[in-house]
This record gives structure tokens, sequence and C-alpha cells, in this order.
């Protein structure tokens, strides 16, 4: 059956080209991932605050090797973009960004993110965000980002208002976390002309 509404971004707009990698303020680089990444995957997924807002672990480099493969695979597939947040000077890592659920023809994603407890304080998420955001909507054409986190994750809150996604509400018993279901507040940034 044709649509009366045309795809926001066609197929074939991100598997076209390579993923870019993104400068970002702070001496911050998102860059693609690579396999040698996999020890810091791992110990990242050991931090007890990564694993209070996240619902996965890595139980050794291989099995984050192979989850470094399919973030690799999702950008050619077009249902995700994953990106390891390195400091520019000495490609250490430090975080990850992530635009989940891509919805090409609506022109909508989620963003995600991370960051190694050595690199908090330092505004790492936020300009991961702000950079990813900055590419998305106004180099790729995006037209809506959507951020969630849990009400009780007041860090991600502050992420959210520092990037300007707007808080449009709460999701009440959205997601179970591997304590309890959570409710969670749901932020959205939109292209410029929206």
């Amino acid at each position: 059956m044709p649509s009366l509404v045309p795809p926001v971004l066609p197929p074939g707009t991100l598997a076209k080209t390579a993923q870019p990698v993104l400068p970002a303020d702070g001496g911050l680089t998102l860059r693609p991932w690579q396999p040698s990444d996999a020890p810091a995957v791992v110990a990242a997924f050991r931090d007890p605050a990564i694993q209070q807002w996240h619902r996965r672990r890595a139980d050794s480099e291989d099995e984050a090797r192979d989850w470094i493969a399919r973030w690799r695979a999702t950008w050619h597939a077009e249902t995700d973009a994953h990106w390891a947040v390195v400091d520019t000077a000495t490609d250490a890592l430090v975080g990850r960004a992530a635009l989940r659920c891509l919805a090409l023809s609506e022109g909508q994603a989620d963003a995600g993110y991370w960051t190694l407890p050595a690199a908090r304080g330092r505004g790492v998420a936020a300009h991961a965000v702000a950079a990813m955001a900055a590419w998305a909507l106004h180099a790729v054409g995006f037209h809506r980002l959507e951020l969630q986190h849990s009400v009780a994750n007041l860090a991600s809150c502050r992420v959210a208002a520092k990037t300007g996604f707007a808080l449009e509400g709460t999701r009440r018993s959205a997601l179970r976390h591997p304590d309890a279901w959570h409710d969670m507040h749901l932020h959205a940034r939109l292209a410029p002309n929206a």
C-alpha cells in the first residue's frame, strides 16, 4: 500500500557512507568501536553505577568483542549507531554514545550513553550527547531524538537538560532495571525547523 507521507530519511541514508568520527567539546572524539576496545567495555559493565542503570553485563572480552561487532553492524543495517567516546589526545575510552531504535522513515531515534568512572565529573556524557545530537539533527536530518532515563537517575536528567532535551513527561513503570520497575522521564530534542 503506498504511503501518503514521504520518509523523513530514505533507506540508505546511513549505510551508503562509513560511520563518521565526530569531534566533541572537552577534548573528546566519538569514533566507531574497535575490537581492541573490548577490555574497556568489560570494565565499564563491571562498574556498579553502569550496572544500576543498564540491563546487561559483559562477562568476558570475547563477549564484549561480539557486542562491538554487532554495534558496528547496526550502522550498515541502519538500526542503531554506536560510538566509543575517547580522549582525543590519547584515544583512551571514556564512555559510550549511541542512537538506538533508528526509524529513518520517521526521522526518529533514542539517545543512550554511559561514562567510565575515571572520566565522571568532566561533562563527558553531555559533550558526547551534544555532538551526537548536533550531527543527527543538523548534518543528517533527523526530526526528533528522544532520551529516556529512570526518574531516580538525576545525573542523566542533568545531561538531558544541558544538551537541549526538553522534559516531556513521565512514563510510569516503563522499564525494569535490576532492582525493580522504574518510572522513566521522557526528554526530546527536535530539529531546528520543527
